[in-house]
């Protein structure tokens, strides 16, 4: 006779055992409550209030598919690594408000994200207008 195995046990998160449509409809629920926990973010707030002002401008600059998608393409890398860099800074916070050496390494390396983000996103905007203005 065959060993009888238990059923195993029900996943903590429900969103685990979730199939097709149903899961993808949760998902998309949990993102957008991320956007609204991003929003209540100072940093991530101004970012996105300069994407509203970026994103069509990236229409205008960009002379063709590609540029467009780079001009784009980063101003959302920025918006994605600030939430990112949020997640980061608030599973730390979570785990306890004392100082400690790996919750400092954590939050900044998530802050040289941001940076490096900022400034990638600032020489392809930079070039962007050097090119549109110097060369026609």
């Amino acid at each position: 006779m065959p060993p009888i195995r238990p059923e195993p046990p029900a996943p903590a998160n429900p969103q685990k055992a979730r199939k097709g449509f149903n899961r993808i409809w949760h998902a998309a629920g949990y993102s957008v409550e991320g956007l609204r926990a991003g929003w209540h973010e100072k940093a991530f707030r101004q970012e996105a209030i300069a994407a509203m002002v970026l994103l069509p401008a990236s229409l205008w600059l960009g002379r063709n598919w590609v540029e467009t998608a780079l001009l784009a393409g980063s101003v959302l890398i920025v918006m994605i690594v600030e939430l990112l860099n949020t997640g980061i800074e608030t599973a730390i916070d979570r785990i306890g408000p004392e100082w400690h050496d790996l919750s400092k390494r954590a939050k900044d390396m998530g802050s040289a994200a941001v940076l490096l983000a900022l400034l990638l996103c600032a020489g392809i905007w930079g070039t962007a207008f050097f090119q549109r203005i110097f060369h026609g």
